[in-house]
């Protein structure tokens, strides 16, 4: 039987002035009870312990409890508090030390401390509640928190640690000065809440502990919108960031499953995993990057498949010794290359589909960073489908480039392979080699480039075997400077332009082609003919070989030899 006590400070037939005169006569007869408390101010601190039901008479709100400092509610048992406010400074406000607490439509103001404090082996649920400043923290214990409201917290919203288990739901978070939810070697599950305006990350997870979001909208962070780090664990799902710095951050040995999630106008990267983070990312958008949409550096190693990528500076970088898998990935209308792989680090791009960006893949580096594609589409890369510049490797399987200047092209001392891969209607050249890089391609084709099919400048190496170059405006192939390569099995049609142009040492094995074949010797010098600019003298409109010019003399002759070694 359920014992009811009435406390009003305007006194009433068998009420109790005070709430704790109240909870005394509760605590003589131990036994459930309901205490219920009129409208008005109590600057009392409160002790419950048992089966106790703590009741506004009037609505939430019309009844405030509060001291100066310390603790106003310190209970154990099994305390329910319903429409109560508490306020306090200096300490935990309301604190649970056994049993069960329950605070429905109530409010917590806390000042330079901890709002409500759920100690080791007690379960405290908030419910329809509002917190005020200070934070609330679950240490070992369980916790449920829905429909609530934190506002201005001076630290953490809500903390989860020391093996605390949590779950927060359709809950409001904002203005907290560090995080809006911490999780450090606890458990915490979070569906549906809306976080924003916090210092740091929305959302964190450290020292092992395991974070499960779903269905969350993080707004306007000051850093990340979801941080794993020190090996936490958990998974992100169908959550949408918005202005965050980082969209989510991975490091420290973290290793989530991110799935279905948004992350947009992210000022520096949507999703961000260094070393030796790791994470697997599936069916993710991101847009409008700041920097970079997905960044692995420093040791990462994400796996990320069905990206989709549209603007920004950016698509996927992966820098400084990382690593990473793509799969699946869709990049759009970036400012910067869609993907960029340097500093010693290695990535395979696997089913890869561009448009609309200055470069596909760009690789730089030394001999240590290595990219590979494996079935690409690059379609309007204003420079070149393919990159590779330093020491780095690039190798293309199954790749072709739409439009732009060049298909692919290698310099300095890189090395390109290309194995079943295409270019069509570029402006400048399907593939360009030059500098001390190399190619090695096999059943390469190249189609309706207004400039030449394949270009060697430099000391570069070429190994072409059975490659198709047609209908190229200018040339099939042109081999310059001191290049050396080889054509074996190659054909070269269309009505255009001549098939090869090089200067003697290639090797041309097996060419078909209709087309004029050109040699021309090497610069006796070595590199590029010397450039003279004669203003007084007459104008060429095409390449001029083997002439001489005289000025200011009584009388010239001129003599032309043709291609095929007549004279006139």
């Amino acid at each position: 039987m359920v014992t009811r006590y009435v406390v009003s400070q305007r006194g009433g037939r068998r009420a109790h002035p005070t709430v704790s005169s109240a909870l005394a006569a509760v605590a003589r007869q131990r036994r459930p009870a309901v205490v219920e408390i009129a409208p008005g101010q109590y600057g009392e601190a409160l002790t419950v312990r048992g089966d106790v039901r703590l009741v506004a008479a009037g609505a939430p709100g019309s009844v405030v409890v509060g001291t100066a400092r310390g603790t106003v509610l310190d209970a154990a048992g099994e305390v329910r508090v319903h429409g109560l406010t508490f306020a306090g400074r200096n300490a935990d406000v309301v604190t649970c030390h056994a049993g069960t607490l329950l605070l429905e439509q109530c409010e917590v103001r806390a000042v330079d401390g901890v709002g409500v404090h759920a100690r080791p082996g007690t379960s405290v649920t908030l419910r329809s509640s509002t917190f005020r400043q200070g934070r609330v923290l679950f240490t070992g214990s369980g916790g449920l928190v829905e429909r609530c409201r934190f506002a201005d917290a001076a630290d953490n919203a809500v903390a989860a640690i020391e093996g605390a288990r949590i779950a927060v739901r359709d809950s409001w978070i904002g203005g907290s000065l560090i995080h809006g939810i911490r999780v450090s070697g606890a458990q915490a599950q979070i569906t549906g809440c809306e976080l924003t305006r916090t210092g740091k990350a929305a959302v964190a997870a450290d020292s092992q502990g395991e974070l499960l979001v779903t269905g969350c909208s993080i707004t306007n962070v000051q850093e990340e919108g979801v941080l794993f780090i020190e090996q936490s664990r958990g998974s992100v799902t169908d959550t949408h960031v918005v202005d965050a710095r980082h969209g989510i951050a991975v490091l420290g040995g973290a290793d989530p499953l991110v799935r279905g999630c948004v992350f947009t106008e992210c000022r520096d990267t949507g999703i961000n995993v260094q070393g030796p983070g790791r994470g697997r990312f599936e069916e993710c958008e991101v847009s409008g990057a700041g920097n970079v949409a997905v960044f692995s550096t420093l040791g990462g190693a994400p796996e990320v498949d069905g990206c989709r990528i549209t603007g920004g500076k950016t698509g996927i970088a992966v820098t400084e010794s990382a690593r990473g898998r793509f799969t699946r990935i869709r990049v759009r209308d970036t400012a910067g290359p869609a993907l960029r792989v340097i500093g010693s680090s290695r990535a395979v791009f696997e089913d890869v589909e561009t448009e609309g960006c200055p470069g596909g893949l760009e690789t730089s580096g030394d001999g240590g960073t290595t990219a590979e594609v494996l079935g690409g589409t690059f379609r309007g890369c204003s420079f070149a489908a393919a990159t590779a510049q330093g020491e780095s490797w690039a190798t293309l399987r199954n790749a072709s480039a739409h439009g732009g200047t060049v298909g692919f092209c290698a310099g300095d001392s890189a090395q390109l392979f290309l194995y079943d891969c295409a270019a069509e209607a570029t402006d400048g050249g399907g593939v360009g080699v030059m500098d001390g890089s190399r190619l090695v391609a096999r059943n390469l084709r190249v189609n309706s480039s207004e400039g030449v099919g394949l270009v060697g400048r430099g000391s570069a190496h070429l190994d072409v075997v059975n490659a198709v170059f047609d209908d190229c405006a200018t040339a099939g192939a042109v081999f310059q400077d001191t290049c050396s390569a080889r054509l074996a099995e190659c054909s070269v049609t269309g009505e255009r332009g001549v098939a090869v142009v090089h200067h003697g040492g290639i090797a041309l094995d097996g060419l078909s082609t209709s087309l004029r074949i050109v040699e021309r010797p090497p610069n006796p010098e070595g590199g590029r003919p010397a450039t003279v600019n004669n203003y007084h003298g007459p104008v060429f409109h095409a390449e001029a070989h083997g002439i001489q010019l005289a000025w200011q003399n009584d009388r010239v002759d001129q003599q032309q030899r043709n291609e095929g070694g007549s004279s006139s």
